[in-house]
């Protein structure tokens, strides 16, 4: 699809002429699998977030990478709170967790 620019045509106008013949279809879907939907919601929360986040520093995006060699940088942030664990690859559910901060006592 990303090479032949008339087989992207060609999908994009059999989407259109399927949502045309199936009104409603994803109202419907949603209300039907709602754990699916938001699923769906707290994965465009992270798209989001990343777009911003590449859009302030456009040296440092580079769309499609899925591991960099810094991506272990460690950045001064307490995460504490609940967080949404979403895998980014595999389709698999978000598991919910806690983080607390746990504070040293100084020798």
């Amino acid at each position: 699809m990303r090479t032949d620019e008339q087989f992207r045509l060609n999908q994009q106008l059999a989407n259109q002429k399927w949502l045309k013949a199936t009104p409603g279809y994803w109202k419907a879907y949603r209300h039907e699998h709602p754990e699916k939907a938001e699923r769906n919601r707290q994965l465009q929360i992270i798209r989001n977030r990343l777009r911003r986040q590449s859009s302030k520093n456009e040296a440092m995006a580079d769309e499609g990478v899925i591991a960099k060699i810094d991506a272990s940088k460690s950045h001064k942030i307490t995460p504490v709170g609940r967080y949404y664990l979403v895998p980014m690859i595999a389709k698999i559910d978000a598991l919910k967790v806690m983080i607390y901060e746990i504070i040293a006592p100084y020798p």
